[in-house]
Protein backbone atom coordinates (compact mmCIF):
# COMPACT_ATOMS: atom_id res chain seq x y z
CA UNK A 1 0.00 0.00 0.00
CA UNK A 2 1.60 3.51 -0.93
CA UNK A 3 2.59 5.04 1.90
CA UNK A 4 2.65 1.76 4.74
CA UNK A 5 5.75 0.06 4.45
CA UNK A 6 4.25 -3.86 4.36
CA UNK A 7 6.16 -6.29 6.76
CA UNK A 8 6.10 -10.02 6.23
CA UNK A 9 2.57 -11.08 5.45
CA UNK A 10 0.53 -12.72 8.71
CA UNK A 11 -0.64 -16.04 8.45
CA UNK A 12 -2.95 -16.36 11.44
CA UNK A 13 -5.99 -14.89 10.64
CA UNK A 14 -7.13 -11.85 13.25
CA UNK A 15 -10.41 -10.53 14.89
CA UNK A 16 -9.41 -7.41 16.49
CA UNK A 17 -10.85 -3.95 18.25
CA UNK A 18 -8.69 -1.11 18.06
CA UNK A 19 -9.31 1.58 20.90
CA UNK A 20 -7.45 4.55 20.80
CA UNK A 21 -7.66 8.17 21.45
CA UNK A 22 -8.27 10.47 18.20
CA UNK A 23 -4.51 10.46 16.85
CA UNK A 24 -3.37 7.53 18.71
CA UNK A 25 -2.34 6.16 15.94
CA UNK A 26 -5.32 3.28 15.25
CA UNK A 27 -5.60 4.33 11.38
CA UNK A 28 -1.86 3.73 10.46
CA UNK A 29 -1.89 0.78 12.43
CA UNK A 30 -5.37 -0.81 10.78
CA UNK A 31 -3.72 -0.22 7.23
CA UNK A 32 -0.54 -2.11 8.23
CA UNK A 33 -2.32 -4.81 9.57
CA UNK A 34 -4.97 -5.35 6.55
CA UNK A 35 -1.89 -5.05 4.21
CA UNK A 36 -0.18 -8.09 5.84
CA UNK A 37 -3.09 -10.68 6.94
CA UNK A 38 -5.71 -9.46 4.46
CA UNK A 39 -8.04 -8.60 6.97
CA UNK A 40 -10.89 -5.93 6.96
CA UNK A 41 -11.42 -3.05 8.70
CA UNK A 42 -14.90 -2.25 9.68
CA UNK A 43 -15.75 1.05 11.53
CA UNK A 44 -19.53 1.63 12.43
CA UNK A 45 -19.89 4.60 9.80
CA UNK A 46 -18.94 1.99 6.81
CA UNK A 47 -21.39 -0.60 8.18
CA UNK A 48 -24.35 2.00 8.07
CA UNK A 49 -23.53 3.50 4.39
CA UNK A 50 -22.84 0.31 2.84
CA UNK A 51 -26.00 -0.90 4.20
CA UNK A 52 -28.02 2.46 3.17
CA UNK A 53 -26.27 2.40 0.02
CA UNK A 54 -27.09 -1.66 -0.18
CA UNK A 55 -30.95 -1.12 0.57
CA UNK A 56 -31.10 -3.65 3.06
CA UNK A 57 -33.97 -4.11 4.93
CA UNK A 58 -31.86 -2.74 8.27
CA UNK A 59 -30.36 -0.13 6.28
CA UNK A 60 -33.86 1.48 5.18
CA UNK A 61 -34.68 1.63 8.87
CA UNK A 62 -30.82 3.16 9.72
CA UNK A 63 -31.14 5.65 6.97
CA UNK A 64 -34.83 6.80 8.17
CA UNK A 65 -33.27 7.16 11.57
CA UNK A 66 -30.25 8.92 10.19
CA UNK A 67 -32.63 11.37 8.16
CA UNK A 68 -34.73 12.75 11.03
CA UNK A 69 -31.91 13.32 13.14
CA UNK A 70 -31.96 10.34 15.39
CA UNK A 71 -29.20 7.97 16.49
CA UNK A 72 -29.54 4.92 15.28
CA UNK A 73 -30.71 2.41 17.46
CA UNK A 74 -28.06 -0.07 19.38
CA UNK A 75 -30.32 -3.21 17.96
CA UNK A 76 -30.12 -1.60 14.26
CA UNK A 77 -26.48 -1.31 14.91
CA UNK A 78 -25.71 -4.61 16.29
CA UNK A 79 -28.22 -5.73 13.28
CA UNK A 80 -26.37 -4.37 10.65
CA UNK A 81 -22.98 -5.88 12.20
CA UNK A 82 -24.28 -8.93 12.44
CA UNK A 83 -24.86 -8.86 8.38
CA UNK A 84 -21.45 -7.10 7.83
CA UNK A 85 -19.58 -10.06 9.75
CA UNK A 86 -21.31 -13.20 7.74
CA UNK A 87 -19.77 -11.37 3.99
CA UNK A 88 -17.08 -13.00 2.59
CA UNK A 89 -14.74 -10.58 3.39
CA UNK A 90 -14.49 -10.84 6.67
CA UNK A 91 -13.18 -14.80 6.52
CA UNK A 92 -9.67 -13.92 6.23
CA UNK A 93 -10.12 -11.72 10.13
CA UNK A 94 -11.49 -8.11 10.58
CA UNK A 95 -10.47 -4.84 13.02
CA UNK A 96 -13.21 -3.16 14.41
CA UNK A 97 -12.72 0.27 14.67
CA UNK A 98 -14.65 2.48 16.39
CA UNK A 99 -16.79 0.19 17.71
CA UNK A 100 -17.82 -0.97 20.28
CA UNK A 101 -18.58 2.51 22.00
CA UNK A 102 -20.08 1.33 25.04
CA UNK A 103 -20.63 -1.50 27.58
CA UNK A 104 -24.08 -2.75 26.10
CA UNK A 105 -22.33 -2.41 22.80
CA UNK A 106 -19.95 -4.87 23.91
CA UNK A 107 -21.74 -7.30 25.62
CA UNK A 108 -24.43 -7.23 22.69
CA UNK A 109 -20.95 -8.03 20.16
CA UNK A 110 -19.93 -10.72 22.61
CA UNK A 111 -23.45 -12.40 22.02
CA UNK A 112 -23.53 -11.74 18.28
CA UNK A 113 -20.16 -13.40 17.81
CA UNK A 114 -21.21 -16.23 19.54
CA UNK A 115 -24.40 -16.74 17.84
CA UNK A 116 -22.05 -17.14 14.54
CA UNK A 117 -19.42 -19.49 15.93
CA UNK A 118 -16.45 -16.65 16.51
CA UNK A 119 -14.64 -14.81 19.02
CA UNK A 120 -12.48 -11.88 19.51
CA UNK A 121 -8.93 -12.25 19.94
CA UNK A 122 -8.50 -9.65 21.53
CA UNK A 123 -8.63 -6.14 21.77
CA UNK A 124 -6.11 -3.56 21.31
CA UNK A 125 -5.85 0.05 23.49
CA UNK A 126 -3.09 2.05 22.19
CA UNK A 127 -2.22 4.14 24.51
CA UNK A 128 0.02 7.71 23.34
CA UNK A 129 0.40 10.45 25.87
CA UNK A 130 -1.66 13.29 25.41
CA UNK A 131 1.39 16.03 24.50
CA UNK A 132 2.10 13.33 21.62
CA UNK A 133 -0.93 13.47 20.62
CA UNK A 134 -1.74 17.44 20.84
CA UNK A 135 1.58 17.98 18.70
CA UNK A 136 0.32 15.19 16.17
CA UNK A 137 -3.09 16.66 15.76
CA UNK A 138 -2.16 20.49 16.07
CA UNK A 139 0.12 19.95 13.05
CA UNK A 140 -1.71 17.94 10.90
CA UNK A 141 -3.28 20.01 8.02
CA UNK A 142 -6.29 18.61 5.67
CA UNK A 143 -6.66 18.83 1.59
CA UNK A 144 -10.30 20.36 1.43
CA UNK A 145 -10.71 18.47 -2.05
CA UNK A 146 -9.27 15.20 -1.64
CA UNK A 147 -8.72 14.37 1.73
CA UNK A 148 -4.81 14.05 2.05
CA UNK A 149 -3.31 14.24 5.40
CA UNK A 150 -0.39 16.52 5.85
CA UNK A 151 1.75 17.53 8.60
CA UNK A 152 3.56 21.06 9.00
CA UNK A 153 6.59 19.12 11.04
CA UNK A 154 6.77 15.67 9.39
CA UNK A 155 5.10 15.97 5.42
CA UNK A 156 4.55 19.38 4.93
CA UNK A 157 3.02 19.86 1.31
CA UNK A 158 5.41 20.94 -1.53
CA UNK A 159 3.95 24.35 -1.57
CA UNK A 160 2.72 25.98 1.37
CA UNK A 161 -1.20 25.63 1.88
CA UNK A 162 -1.65 23.35 -1.68
CA UNK A 163 -2.10 19.85 -1.98
CA UNK A 164 0.42 17.61 -3.51
CA UNK A 165 -1.78 15.70 -5.54
CA UNK A 166 -5.09 17.79 -6.15
CA UNK A 167 -4.11 21.46 -6.08
CA UNK A 168 -6.73 21.79 -3.38
CA UNK A 169 -6.42 24.09 0.20
CA UNK A 170 -4.61 22.29 2.61
CA UNK A 171 -6.11 23.71 5.83
CA UNK A 172 -6.24 22.82 9.77
CA UNK A 173 -9.68 21.08 10.49
CA UNK A 174 -11.64 23.29 13.43
CA UNK A 175 -11.59 19.95 15.51
CA UNK A 176 -7.73 19.97 15.23
CA UNK A 177 -6.87 23.00 17.31
CA UNK A 178 -5.69 22.48 20.23
CA UNK A 179 -9.06 23.44 22.70
CA UNK A 180 -10.93 21.22 20.16
CA UNK A 181 -8.09 18.29 20.90
CA UNK A 182 -8.34 18.35 24.36
CA UNK A 183 -12.29 18.14 24.64
CA UNK A 184 -12.42 15.63 22.25
CA UNK A 185 -9.91 13.45 24.56
CA UNK A 186 -11.69 14.51 27.48
CA UNK A 187 -14.89 12.68 26.38
CA UNK A 188 -12.61 9.97 24.91
CA UNK A 189 -11.40 8.81 28.08
CA UNK A 190 -15.03 9.67 30.09
CA UNK A 191 -16.56 7.35 27.33
CA UNK A 192 -13.55 4.58 26.72
CA UNK A 193 -12.24 3.95 30.25
CA UNK A 194 -15.12 2.01 30.88
CA UNK A 195 -14.70 0.01 27.84
CA UNK A 196 -11.06 -0.70 28.27
CA UNK A 197 -12.27 -1.67 31.98
CA UNK A 198 -14.76 -4.26 30.43
CA UNK A 199 -12.14 -5.94 28.17
CA UNK A 200 -9.73 -6.10 30.85
CA UNK A 201 -11.88 -8.15 33.64
CA UNK A 202 -12.38 -10.42 30.21
CA UNK A 203 -8.96 -10.93 29.92
CA UNK A 204 -9.04 -9.63 26.47
CA UNK A 205 -7.19 -6.33 26.68
CA UNK A 206 -3.82 -5.85 24.97
CA UNK A 207 -2.67 -2.25 26.16
CA UNK A 208 0.48 -1.16 24.24
CA UNK A 209 1.66 2.25 25.67
CA UNK A 210 3.90 3.40 22.40
CA UNK A 211 3.91 5.71 19.59
CA UNK A 212 5.65 3.62 17.05
CA UNK A 213 3.24 2.22 15.37
CA UNK A 214 5.63 -0.80 14.33
CA UNK A 215 5.89 -1.05 18.17
CA UNK A 216 2.10 -1.78 18.27
CA UNK A 217 2.35 -4.18 15.21
CA UNK A 218 5.14 -6.47 17.22
CA UNK A 219 3.24 -6.27 19.94
CA UNK A 220 0.17 -7.41 18.43
CA UNK A 221 2.31 -10.02 16.70
CA UNK A 222 3.41 -11.37 19.88
CA UNK A 223 0.26 -11.47 21.07
CA UNK A 224 -1.33 -13.32 18.27
CA UNK A 225 1.62 -16.33 18.02
CA UNK A 226 1.25 -16.69 21.87
CA UNK A 227 -2.83 -17.52 21.14
CA UNK A 228 -2.62 -19.48 17.93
Amino acid sequence: MPGYPVKNKMEMDMRLILLGAPGAGKGTVAKLLTAMSGAVQISTGDILRAAVAAGTELGKKAEAAMKAGDLVSDDLIMGIMGERLKEDDCKKGYLLDGFPRTIPQAEALKVLMANIGEELDFVVNIDVPKDVILDRLTTRRTCTGCGAIYNVKSNPPKEEGKCNDCGGSVVQRDDETEEAISNRLDVYNEKTAPLAGFYEKEGMLLTVSATSSDAVIEAIEERLGATA
